[in-house]
């Protein structure tokens, strides 16, 4: 009886200690700066509607592209916004992608994204009036022709 008695306590001293070792670890760490990159804190990925965007020929529909993009803003200033800003990039994304001349599914060329997205940025900031998107990030980007999408 005594044996279980001992071998109780030596457990309860045991967790309490590897508790605190824990504790004092977990807090030496944050105050050392962490692991935590500073140029991130604060910021929301935020996920917007795919954007299904036609493309047009010579008077006729070819194809659609598709594009998913995800925008990075400080969460408080996302949050103290009276309209969000998710309507206003997918809308930019639409007409750049619309009005581009340089989209062109005859010949395929790479499509140069790191303007894409730069432009993207720009002109929704400029519409909200402040600068709220820190950077558009392009997760899917996809051209369906207008064969594969048509239903038979």
């Amino acid at each position: 009886m005594i044996r279980i008695l001992i071998a109780g306590l030596w457990m309860t001293f045991a967790m309490m200690a590897s508790g605190y070792a824990t504790a004092q670890y977990i807090a030496s760490t944050k105050r050392l700066g962490g692991e935590v990159d500073p140029s991130f804190v604060g910021l929301d990925y935020e996920q917007v509607n795919p954007v299904n965007v036609p493309i047009l020929y010579e008077g006729s529909l070819q194809g659609y592209v598709v594009a998913k993009l995800v925008f990075t803003a400080d969460g408080e200033t996302l949050h103290s916004l009276a309209v969000p800003p998710h309507p206003f990039l997918v809308d930019e994304a639409f007409r750049v992608l619309y009005a581009d001349e340089s989209l062109d599914f005859q010949n395929l060329s790479r499509y140069d994204l790191d303007t894409f997205t730069d432009r993207l940025k720009e002109m929704t900031n400029a519409r909200l009036g402040q600068d709220v998107v820190k950077d558009v990030l392009v997760e899917e980007f996809n051209y369906f022709d207008k064969e594969d999408v048509v239903r038979q």
